[in-house]
C-alpha cells in the first residue's frame, strides 16, 4: 500500500514509480503535486494507492502532525516510521477506506444530480465494468463481512468440533481385536468419529487466510476464531500466482446452501480472480481519482445540515453568487418564526484561515437572502411563518451567517466523534449605523471547526437524519445567542399606557434599529451595544417616560433530540434506545464503523 498526500509537493522520482503516467501531475516549486484525493490500483506494482486529502497535513507540513510525509509513501516498508506508531497503519487504511467510500458516494450523487460539475472525476473500473468491483471494493467487503459475522464463525467452529475425537464403540467392537483378563476385554485402539472433510472449516479458514494475507499489505486488525487452520501469507500468494485458489473454491462451490456462506464463496471467488488477472501480468489499472475536493467537503456539509426544499433563487443568487448551505431554523429573536441561516464550507489546509473575499463573498449571501424576502414581503407573499422585517418598529430580524471548516483530530486522526468549536479568529462585522442591531446592514459572521472524519462518516452514511441536523442547527443558533449576548444588552420595552404605535412614533428617532417588535406581541426587544455606554446613558432616561424597562434574555429553547450512533456504512443510520435529552455546548456523537 502507498500513501500520498493531496497539494503536497513531491519529487518526480518519488510520485511516477508508484503512479506511472496515469495520473495527471502539477508543476510546483521544483518539483510535482497531486492535484486528486481517492484511490489508484496500480498493476505494474501490483499495489495499491491512496491519495489524502491536505486536511491531514499540518502547519508544520508534516502528515498526521508527526511525519514527513516522503518518508511514509511506503507502508510496506520495515522502516516506515508508521510501522513503530502504536495502530498507526491500521489508521491510514481505515481513513483510506472511508474517503473511498465517501468519493464513490459523491459519483452516486452525481450521477443523480447537477451537483459538483466542476469536479474533475477519473474513474476507471476493472474491465470496464460500472458493476464490477474494484481491488479495494473486495477487500472492504471480505472486511466488512467478517465484521458482521463473526459469531457466526465461532458457533461453526463449535458445532464442526462436537462429538469429534469421541469414541464410536460399534466400529470399535467390529474392527479391533480386544485383550481379555480376567474374563473382561480390554480395546488397547478405539475408532472415533472424526469426520473426513468439514467443508464449512475448509471455506472459512481459506477466509481467514486470505484476510491475514491482506493485513500484511492494508495493515487492519482481523480478531482470530479459533478452531480454524490459517495459511501463510507466501501459501496464499502460491495460490494466486498458481491459480490454486480459484480452483478450489470451484471444487467446493456445490457444498454450500445457507445464505452467509454462498456470500462468502461469491466473495473469495471475487477476489482469487481479480487477484490472478492481476498476478497474470495484463496490464491493469483502477482509479477514482477526484480534483476539487472542497466541492465534495461542500456537498458533505450540505447534506448534513442544508433544506432540500430551498428555492433556486435563494441558492443560486441573481449576482451568480452561489450560496453553500441555506436552512430554515426558528428566528434569533422569537424562536416561533423562522428565518434563512446561511453557511459556508470551508476546505482549507491547518495554515489557511478564512479571511478576505472570503468573508465579504458571505456578506454579500445575506443580503441577497435578506433582500428576496424583503421583496416577498413588500409583495405579501412572505409564508406566515417567516417574519424578515417589523412593520411597526422597521426593525429587521438577525440573519445568522457562518463559515464551518473540517479539520483533523491529530491526536486521533480516525475519531469520528462530533467535535464542533467556535475559531478563535475574530470575525469582521459588517454595519452601517453603530449600536443598531435591528438594522438589515448589521451582519455578524460566525466561524466553526467541524472534525473532518465526522462529517466524511455522516456521509458514507448517507446521513439524512433529522434529529442530527436538529442538533447541529441548535448548536449554531445557541452560540449566535451567546455571541449577541456577548455583544448587547438585551431589555423588553412595555408601553405605560398601552398605547404601543404612540410610543414607537414619539421615541422612534431615538430608537431606529434599536428595537424589534415580536409577531403578535405588545412589547418591544431593545438591543443596545455594550461598547456605547455613553450613548445608552441618553436614551433610557428620556424612553423611561414612556416604556417600563426590564432585563430580556433572548431564548435559547431548543428541540430536543436523541442520541444517535451510526452503524456500518452500508447501513441505514439508526437511534439509540435512549431518552430524549437537550443537547449542551460540549456534547459529542459517535460514529463507529463496525
Amino acid at each position: 500500500m502507498k500513501l500520498y498526500f493531496e497539494e503536497y509537493t513531491y519529487t518526480e522520482a518519488a510520485l511516477r514509480k508508484n503512479l506511472g503516467s496515469e495520473v495527471d501531475l502539477s508543476p510546483s516549486g521544483g518539483g510535482y503535486k497531486i492535484p486528486y484525493v481517492g484511490y489508484y490500483f496500480n498493476s505494474q506494482i501490483n499495489d495499491s494507492v491512496f491519495i489524502l486529502p491536505k486536511v491531514f497535513i499540518s502547519q508544520q507540513e508534516k502528515a498526521f502532525n508527526q511525519y514527513n510525509p516522503e518518508d511514509i509513501i511506503d507502508i510496506s516498508q520495515d522502516d516506515n516510521p508508521l510501522r513503530g506508531a502504536k495502530d498507526a497503519n491500521e489508521v491510514v487504511f481505515e481513513l483510506s477506506a472511508w474517503l473511498y467510500r465517501a468519493i464513490n458516494h459523491f459519483l452516486e450523487r452525481k450521477s443523480e444530480s447537477n451537483i459538483g460539475s466542476e469536479v474533475h472525476i477519473q474513474n476507471v473500473r476493472p474491465r470496464g465494468e460500472k458493476t464490477s468491483k474494484t481491488v479495494i471494493e473486495i477487500i472492504l467487503s471480505l472486511y466488512d463481512f467478517h465484521k458482521r459475522h463473526r459469531n457466526l464463525f465461532t458457533y461453526i467452529a463449535i458445532v464442526s468440533a462436537s462429538g469429534n475425537n469421541k469414541v464410536h464403540w460399534t466400529k470399535t467392537v467390529r474392527k479391533v481385536q480386544p485383550v481379555f483378563q480376567s474374563n473382561s476385554p480390554y480395546y488397547l485402539q478405539f475408532q472415533n468419529k472424526n469426520k473426513v472433510i468439514d467443508f464449512d472449516e475448509e471455506l472459512i479458514s481459506l477466509f481467514y487466510s486470505v484476510l491475514h494475507y491482506l493485513n500484511h499489505t492494508y495493515h487492519f486488525k482481523v480478531q482470530d476464531v479459533q478452531g480454524y487452520t490459517i495459511l501463510k501469507p507466501v501459501q496464499i500468494k502460491s495460490m494466486i500466482d498458481s491459480g490454486k485458489g480459484t480452483r478450489i473454491l470451484k471444487r467446493i462451490r456445490r457444498n454450500y446452501f445457507t445464505d452467509e456462506l454462498v456470500q462468502l464463496w461469491n466473495l473469495l471467488y471475487e477476489f482469487f480472480a481479480r487477484a490472478e488477472m492481476v498476478a497474470s501480468g495484463k496490464s491493469y489499472h483502477e482509479k477514482l481519482l477526484v480534483s476539487n475536493f472542497n466541492l465534495i467537503f461542500e456537498d458533505m456539509i450540505d447534506q448534513l445540515i442544508s433544506d432540500k426544499d430551498v428555492p433556486t433563487e435563494l441558492k443560486e443568487q441573481k449576482d451568480g453568487k452561489i450560496v453553500d448551505h441555506l436552512y430554515k431554523a426558528p428566528s434569533i429573536v422569537e424562536p416561533d418564526k423562522q428565518i434563512y441561516h446561511i453557511g459556508d464550507s470551508k476546505y482549507y489546509k491547518e495554515t489557511t484561515d478564512v479571511s478576505g473575499k472570503s468573508i465579504y463573498k458571505q456578506f454579500t449571501y445575506a443580503k441577497n437572502v435578506i433582500q428576496h424576502n424583503i421583496n416577498l414581503f413588500n409583495e405579501k407573499r412572505l409564508p406566515d411563518n417567516f417574519h424578515y422585517r417589523d412593520e411597526l418598529t422597521e426593525g429587521y430580524n438577525i440573519t445568522p451567517n457562518f463559515f464551518i471548516r473540517g479539520v483533523i483530530n491529530f491526536e486521533n486522526p480516525r475519531s469520528q466523534e462530533i467535535s464542533i468549536k467556535e475559531d478563535e479568529a475574530v470575525m469582521p462585522m459588517n454595519t452601517h449605523f453603530l449600536n443598531r442591531l435591528f438594522d438589515r446592514d448589521t451582519l455578524f459572521l460566525q466561524s466553526y471547526d467541524i472534525n473532518f472524519m465526522f462529517v466524511v462518516a455522516a456521509y458514507v452514511s448517507n446521513s439524512d437524519d433529522t434529529g442530527l441536523k436538529n442538533h447541529l442547527r441548535n448548536r449554531f443558533r445557541r452560540d449566535f445567542i451567546s455571541f449577541l449576548s456577548d455583544k448587547f444588552n438585551f431589555y423588553k420595552l412595555t408601553p405605560r399606557n398601552g398605547d404601543l404605535e404612540g410610543a414607537v412614533e414619539r421615541n422612534f428617532k431615538k430608537l431606529i434599529g434599536k428595537i424589534y417588535k415580536p409577531t403578535d406581541a405588545d412589547y418591544l426587544i431593545l438591543a443596545l451595544d455594550k461598547k456605547s455606554e455613553e450613548e445608552n446613558e441618553k436614551i433610557t432616561p428620556i424612553i423611561n417616560a414612556d416604556f417600563e424597562i426590564e432585563d430580556y434574555q433572548l431564548d435559547k429553547t431548543t428541540a430536543k433530540v436523541r442520541h444517535i450512533s451510526y452503524s456500518h456504512p452500508e447501513e441505514p443510520l439508526r437511534k439509540a434506545a435512549e431518552p430524549e435529552v437537550a443537547y449542551g455546548k460540549n456534547t459529542q456523537l459517535k460514529l463507529k464503523l463496525y
